[in-house]
């Protein structure tokens, strides 16, 4: 199932930081399959971790993000485990696995970890809206 423009606005405005905008979305996509939007996170996550590391980035550049990261917010510390968030951001970039994490566990890092990201890069909303213009597409992909 192709991704929605509902789950795109959905995303965008969480990460955009519109909390109500978010919220409201959110409820829409309710009676939605969730396929189609949790393609799209891990979309949005690999291409905002190929942007920010490349693929010779030394682990210690990924520990110090996560670090920093969970020092951010109070909300952060608690939502992301330093190893896990370590080892999601290494198999995007490394030949880590993540085949023993749990669904519910991935997806949660990916959306904290993300919104880390995009907030380090400071798009503008053209910047924001190319950023997840490609991420569709991937989504698009992955989702059929």
């Amino acid at each position: 199932m192709p991704v929605t423009d509902t789950q795109v606005a959905t995303l965008r405005a969480f990460l955009a930081g519109d909390m109500a905008e978010h919220k409201r979305l959110s409820a829409e996509l309710a009676n939605e399959p969730k396929a189609g939007y949790m393609a799209l996170i891990a979309a949005a996550f690999w291409e905002a971790v190929e942007r920010r590391f490349p693929t010779e980035t030394p682990r210690s550049e990924v520990i110090d993000f996560v670090s920093n990261t969970r020092t951010r917010a109070l909300e952060a510390a608690d939502l992301l485990d330093p190893k896990v968030s370590e080892q999601m951001i290494l198999a995007v970039i490394t030949d880590e696995s993540i085949s023993d994490l749990d669904n519910e566990t991935v997806v949660s890092h990916e959306v904290t970890l993300l919104s880390a990201l995009i907030a380090d890069e400071q798009l503008d909303d053209a910047g924001l809206d190319a950023f997840l213009n490609v991420a569709r597409t991937v989504a698009d992909q992955i989702a059929n």
